[in-house]
């Protein structure tokens, strides 16, 4: 800020200073809080390890593998992801038999979320070690945990591997509250 005359007055630097001063603490809070997305779902390392936010990917469901696998598209690529916390009965795991109530698990799995966009949220592993993507699963219409809503209707139960236990308690009471009413695979397997 010049002063008339083409002077330079002594309040210049001190207001240059505190505009430094904002845009330093700006940044500093910005990257606290994880704006610059530093732990995208799928890249190398892991998050916070459980406590606070963690890092989201929009995708959409291409296709449904089973109960708790979808194939998703990320970014112009297609990636297997695997639903955290939960597991549901097996229909499509080579040398296995169908057992009871996967195919359910996996229609309901393909009425939540085929065709549909999701937010994949990371726990503090990214992938496991099949290399499919490990996530959190969230409707983007509508924002419906489809990981706890698998659960919490009977399709699921809890799988808990940790290190990625962000919702390992919530899980394991709508389990609970699915098997006390015999919902689903509780009452027919």
């Amino acid at each position: 800020m010049a002063a008339q005359g083409g002077e330079t007055s002594a309040a210049e630097p001190t207001l240059v200073m505190m505009s430094f001063r904002r845009v330093v603490i700006l940044v500093a809070v910005a990257v606290a809080a994880g704006a610059f997305g530093a732990n995208r779902l799928g890249a190398a390392g892991s998050s916070d390890g459980g406590a606070g936010a963690r890092s989201a990917e929009a995708a959409t469901v291409t296709r449904v593998v089973d109960g708790d696998t979808v194939v998703a598209r990320i970014g112009g690529r297609e990636e297997r992801v695997r639903y955290i916390g939960m597991d549901t009965p097996e229909d499509v795991k080579p040398g296995t038999p169908v057992q009871c109530y996967s195919r359910a698990a996996a229609a309901e799995n393909r009425r939540l979320v085929e065709g549909r966009r999701v937010r994949l949220v990371e726990d503090a592993e990214a992938r496991d070690r099949y290399g499919r993507l490990l996530a959190y699963v969230y409707r983007a219409s509508d924002g419906l945990f489809v990981n706890a809503e698998l659960v919490r209707r009977g399709y699921a139960r809890p799988l808990t591997i940790p290190p990625n236990v962000a919702h390992e308690g919530e899980i394991a009471r709508l389990a609970s509250a699915a098997r006390r009413a015999g919902r689903g695979l509780w009452s027919r397997c």
